[in-house]
């Protein structure tokens, strides 16, 4: 059956966000238009952002109704920092799937850290990546699997099935596997206890923002 446009409210930021990081890892630093291929990731605020933006009135997991308590929250948030915790820990040669294909290293010239190229990196990975990658592999993906009428599907009720399959293709999109494993497991988690996707955005969050200070910190930019 067609997808629905509920279905490409969720697939068409994805998609956006893919394009544009193939197209940061294809073009080469020294390339004919001069442009840094780093400031690329700038468009995602725009491109991706404006995407979710357009298609926000679509996404009725974040109405009012479905904000998730103080609890769950907490919850959330706990969550994120453990698998920030794992991530950084889960690098072993064995556990990673090559290597990144558009690598992102925010230093100047003269070696010192480029802070504008951090801010806008660190502003994409904390803010958008989490609601536009929880949106099509959770809240799209996950319960599609389980219906391809999956508004209709309660996350709660989406099964292990759908839970299994939407994390191992969430897996073959990073480049360190296991870790990668042990987040969408997480997140997808999260979004079946709670019934709400607002908690598995902000356990991404927390994820994703904790570990852009930790790899500023340390200069492991292997990790971005």
């Amino acid at each position: 059956m067609p997808l629905s446009q509920a279905a490409w409210a969720r697939i068409v930021p994805f998609a956006l966000f893919m394009s544009l990081l193939a197209l940061r890892g294809a073009l080469p630093e020294e390339n004919a238009w001069g442009l840094d291929p780093r400031w690329i990731y700038a468009l995602n605020l725009v491109v991706v952002g404006g995407a979710l933006a357009w298609f926000w009135r679509a996404y009725g997991e974040f109405a009012r109704q479905n904000r998730p308590t103080a609890g769950e929250a907490g919850l959330s948030v706990v969550v994120g920092l453990v698998v920030f915790g794992l991530w950084i820990s889960l690098d072993a040669p064995w556990m990673r799937l090559g290597d990144a294909t558009a690598p992102f290293v925010p230093m100047t010239a003269a070696g010192t850290p480029d802070w504008p190229l951090i801010a806008v990196r660190w502003i994409g990975a904390a803010l958008v990546v989490p609601v536009m990658e929880e949106l099509f592999w959770r809240s799209f993906l996950m319960r599609w699997i389980a219906s391809p009428r999956f508004e209709s599907v309660d996350p709660r009720a989406a099964g292990l099935r759908a839970i299994v399959l939407s994390t191992f293709v969430f897996m073959l999109a990073h480049t360190l596997w296991l870790a990668a494993i042990v987040a969408g497991a997480a997140y997808a988690w999260l979004y079946v206890r709670t019934g709400k996707l607002w908690t598995a955005v902000i356990a991404h969050a927390v994820t994703n923002g904790v570990l852009g200070i930790w790899v500023v910190y340390s200069g492991r930019w292997e990790f971005w």
